[in-house]
C-alpha cells in the first residue's frame, strides 16, 4: 500500500482520469495489469466497466488503487455480466452525491484545487437497441436536471462514424441517435491520441472505437491542456484511456529469475555437466561444496544466456504486435500479414507467461506480486 507521499503525488503530478472496460477483473493477470496502470498514471479518478464482480471490498479497492485515501462507488454485476466501479482520490475530489442506473454510475462533487462543481459519469452502453434508446433518455433527463460541469466517459458500445469500426456492421439509426444525444446536450468529444480504435478482438479481425470521453464546454475550462491518450491494451481487448494534463514515463521495472529455469529440457544437461567437473578436494564436505558452486555458476551463466534479454524480447514482440495493430487499423491485412501478426502475438504471450512465472517465484509476500493470480481471492467477490 502506498505511503502518504505517494498518495499526495496524485494531485502534484496533475489531475488525470482513467477509463477502462476491464471485461472481468477475475481474468488471470487482469488485476495486476490494472493495478500497475493505477500506480504508474496516478489518476485522480478511475472508472471501470464490466467488472463482473459483486460485493467488492474496500481492502480490494485499496490494493488496486495503491493507497487508502480514496472513495469508491460500485454497481454490482448481474450474473456474470456488467458491473461498474468508480474510484476517486479524496485529496483531489470531494464527492457530494451519486446517481446509479442499469447503464451508468455517476458521482457529483468539487475539485479541491479550485472548488469547481463537476459530475463524472461512468457509462457502459447496452448492446440491445431498445436499451440504447432508454439509456439516452435517462442521460438526457440527468443532464437536464443538474446545473454542473459534465464529463461522461466509458464504453458506450457505439461508434459515431464509419471510420470508427472495421469488419463489423454499421447501424446508421444508432449512430444518428448517438450524435443527436451529443448535439442536444452540447457535449464535446475529446480526440484520442495514440490509437484509432479502442477495442480489438483477440483474433485481430474486428476493430472499433467504443470507448470515449464526452465533456461539456465549461468542463474543458477546468484543464489547462486537456488531452486523452490511449495506452496499449496489453493482452486484453480494450485500451485504457487517460484524460490528463501531462504525460509521464516511468520506464521498465527490473526483475530476477528462479524456477522458470527448470521448465527447459537442457537445464538437466547443464546440471549434470557441472556436477561431473573434476574435483581434487580430499575432504568430502569441501568437494560437495565445490560441486554445488560449479552447478550454481553454470546455471547462472545459462540463465543469463537464456533469459538475460527477456525484457527486450517482450518489448520487441509487443512493439511489433502494436505496429501490426496500427497497420490493421488503416488497411485490411492480407492472409500472410495476418498470420505474421498472430504469430508475433502468440510469441509475445508465451514470453509474458515466462516472466509472470518468474515474478511469482520471486515474490516473498504473496499478495504483492501474486494477488491477481489468487483464485481463492476472486472466489470471495
Amino acid at each position: 500500500m502506498a505511503n502518504a507521499g505517494e498518495a499526495n503525488s496524485r494531485s502534484i503530478n496533475g489531475e488525470a482520469i482513467l477509463s477502462l472496460n476491464v471485461w472481468g477483473f477475475a481474468v488471470k493477470g487482469k488485476f495486476g495489469w490494472v493495478r500497475s496502470i493505477c500506480l504508474k498514471e496516478r489518476p485522480s479518478i478511475a472508472v471501470f466497466q464490466e467488472t463482473r464482480s459483486k460485493l467488492i471490498s474496500e481492502s480490494w479497492v485499496q490494493s488496486l488503487w495503491g493507497d487508502s485515501n480514496l472513495g469508491f462507488l460500485q454497481k454490482d454485476a448481474v450474473g456474470k455480466s456488467g458491473g461498474l466501479l468508480v474510484i476517486w482520490d479524496k485529496s483531489v475530489f470531494e464527492v457530494d452525491s451519486s446517481t446509479c442506473c442499469d447503464f451508468f454510475l455517476g458521482i457529483r462533487g468539487k475539485w479541491k484545487s479550485n472548488g469547481e462543481d463537476s459530475t463524472i459519469v461512468n457509462v457502459y452502453g447496452p448492446h440491445n437497441d431498445h436499451c440504447k434508446i432508454l439509456m439516452w433518455d435517462l442521460l438526457d433527463k440527468l443532464i437536464g436536471s443538474i446545473n454542473t460541469k459534465w464529463l461522461l466517459c466509458g464504453d458506450f458500445n457505439e461508434v459515431r462514424y464509419c471510420s470508427d469500426h472495421l469488419n463489423s456492421q454499421f447501424h446508421h439509426s444508432r449512430v444518428d441517435r448517438f450524435s443527436d444525444f451529443i448535439s442536444r446536450n452540447c457535449l464535446i468529444e475529446v480526440p484520442i491520441s495514440g490509437r484509432k480504435f479502442t477495442r480489438i478482438s483477440d483474433d485481430g479481425v474486428k476493430c472499433s472505437k467504443l470507448d470515449r470521453f464526452l465533456v461539456s464546454d465549461d468542463f474543458m475550462g477546468l484543464w489547462t491542456d486537456l488531452s486523452i491518450v490511449a495506452l496499449d491494451r496489453n493482452l486484453f481487448d480494450h485500451c485504457p484511456l487517460i484524460l490528463r494534463d501531462r504525460v509521464f514515463d516511468y520506464g521498465p521495472t527490473p526483475f530476477k529469475v528462479f524456477d522458470e529455469w527448470f521448465n527447459y529440457d537442457d537445464v538437466g544437461d547443464i546440471i549434470r555437466d557441472a556436477w561431473a567437473q573434476p574435483n581434487r578436494r580430499k575432504r568430502k564436505d569441501c568437494a560437495f561444496r565445490d560441486r554445488l558452486k560449479n552447478v550454481k555458476m553454470a546455471l547462472k551463466d545459462w540463465s543469463l544466456t537464456r533469459f538475460g534479454t527477456l525484457d527486450k524480447e517482450i518489448y520487441d514482440l509487443r512493439k511489433e504486435a502494436m505496429e501490426w495493430e496500427i497497420k490493421a487499423e488503416v488497411n485490411a491485412l492480407d492472409d500472410s500479414d495476418q498470420a505474421t501478426w498472430l504469430d508475433c502475438r502468440r510469441r509475445w504471450v508465451e514470453k509474458e507467461k515466462v516472466k509472470a512465472n518468474m515474478l511469482k517465484q520471486k515474490a516473498k509476500i504473496k499478495w504483492t506480486l501474486d494477488g491477481d493470480e489468487n483464485s481463492k481471492f476472486f472466489a470471495r467477490l
